[in-house]
This record gives C-alpha cells, sequence and structure tokens, in this order.
C-alpha cells in the first residue's frame, strides 16, 4: 500500500494521500520570499517534534544547507507548496534561508557575460 520512501504520505499507485492544498492549509503564496535556488538549513532552535508531520519533514531534510527545490523534490510536492512550508519554518525560526551564490548578485557583470557568452555559442 503505502511506500517505504513516501511513508505513509505517498500510495506509490494512487499518489499523495494528502492534497497539496491540504498541506499548505490552502494558502497560495508563501510569507517570505524564496526561490527555487535559494539555500534553506535548520537552525536546531525548533523540534521536529513540536511541528506538523509536513513541517517536521521539510525540516528533516534541511539538516545542512539545501535548495529549495531539492526539498520540493524530495517531498514530492509542487514547489509552491514548498515554499509555503519553508517560509512557515522560516517564520517561526526553524530555519534560515540565503541566496544561491550563483543568484547573490543577478546584475554582475561578470554572470551577465558569460551568460551571453553561452548564448552565442549555442546559435
Amino acid at each position: 500500500m503505502a511506500g517505504s520512501e513516501g511513508g505513509a504520505w505517498l500510495d506509490h499507485d494512487a499518489g499523495r494521500l494528502v492534497r497539496p492544498y491540504t498541506v499548505s492549509a490552502g494558502r497560495t503564496s508563501p510569507t517570505n520570499e524564496l526561490d527555487l535556488v535559494s539555500m534553506v538549513r535548520s537552525t536546531g532552535r525548533v523540534r521536529q517534534a513540536q511541528l506538523a508531520p509536513e513541517h517536521a519533514q521539510a525540516l528533516g531534510l534541511c539538516q545542512d544547507p539545501t535548495s529549495v527545490a531539492e526539498v520540493a523534490a524530495r517531498l514530492h510536492l509542487p514547489a509552491v507548496v514548498t515554499k509555503i512550508l519553508l517560509s512557515d519554518l522560516v517564520d517561526c525560526g526553524a530555519v534560515t534561508t540565503r541566496p544561491s551564490a550563483a543568484m547573490a548578485s543577478p546584475t554582475d557583470i561578470n554572470v551577465l557575460e558569460a551568460v551571453l557568452d553561452g548564448l552565442r555559442k549555442r546559435l
């Protein structure tokens, strides 16, 4: 019935047993600015036992710096739902976030030149 990889929350034949809108309590946007390459990491201030199961699973994946995209993939959830869960964890002080090193300065001339060079090579 339930697969060992997703625990009781995932049935490999039927899909997720708890629908994403239920996980996010019907919310459609996070309270914090997160993108797919934002890095999240546990602060150690909040124990998993104090959280709802979905939040605890997300927190468990953030022991080391992990991207939002990686957390979403491991939870088998849409990115927007994962952003909401992680945003809740930021709000309660369970995780911290920082932009990816590649996204820290999107107007850096070196990054823009590298993108332009890559585009020229493809054309």
